[in-house]
């Protein structure tokens, strides 16, 4: 499965959970995650999607390791069950 497929998936789920997964563009800053979440009970993640299989460059890992020193939640999502199954887990 291509990588825009699983982020279009991405967007329909967690719009119809009532939250917002916006296209996130760091232009000086390379290495950042794809989408930042934000779901209706204030919680912020930070999104990398990939294609089945894929996994992210060493430079998008340091980014997302320096995130989350900062304190906040970076995911990995490479499938639409993997969309599927962080969407539930969030909203439990």
């Amino acid at each position: 499965m291509l990588e825009k497929q699983i982020e279009s998936h991405l967007r329909l789920k967690i719009k119809k959970a009532g939250g917002l997964a916006l296209k996130f563009i760091s232009p000086n800053y390379s290495g950042m995650p794809d989408r930042i979440v934000l779901l209706p009970n204030g919680s912020v993640f930070f999104v990398e999607l990939k294609s089945e299989g894929k996994k992210p460059t060493p430079k998008q890992e340091k980014v997302h390791g320096m995130l989350r020193n900062l304190g906040f939640k970076v995911l990995v999502l490479d499938s639409k069950i993997a969309v599927d199954a962080f969407v539930s887990g969030v909203l439990e």
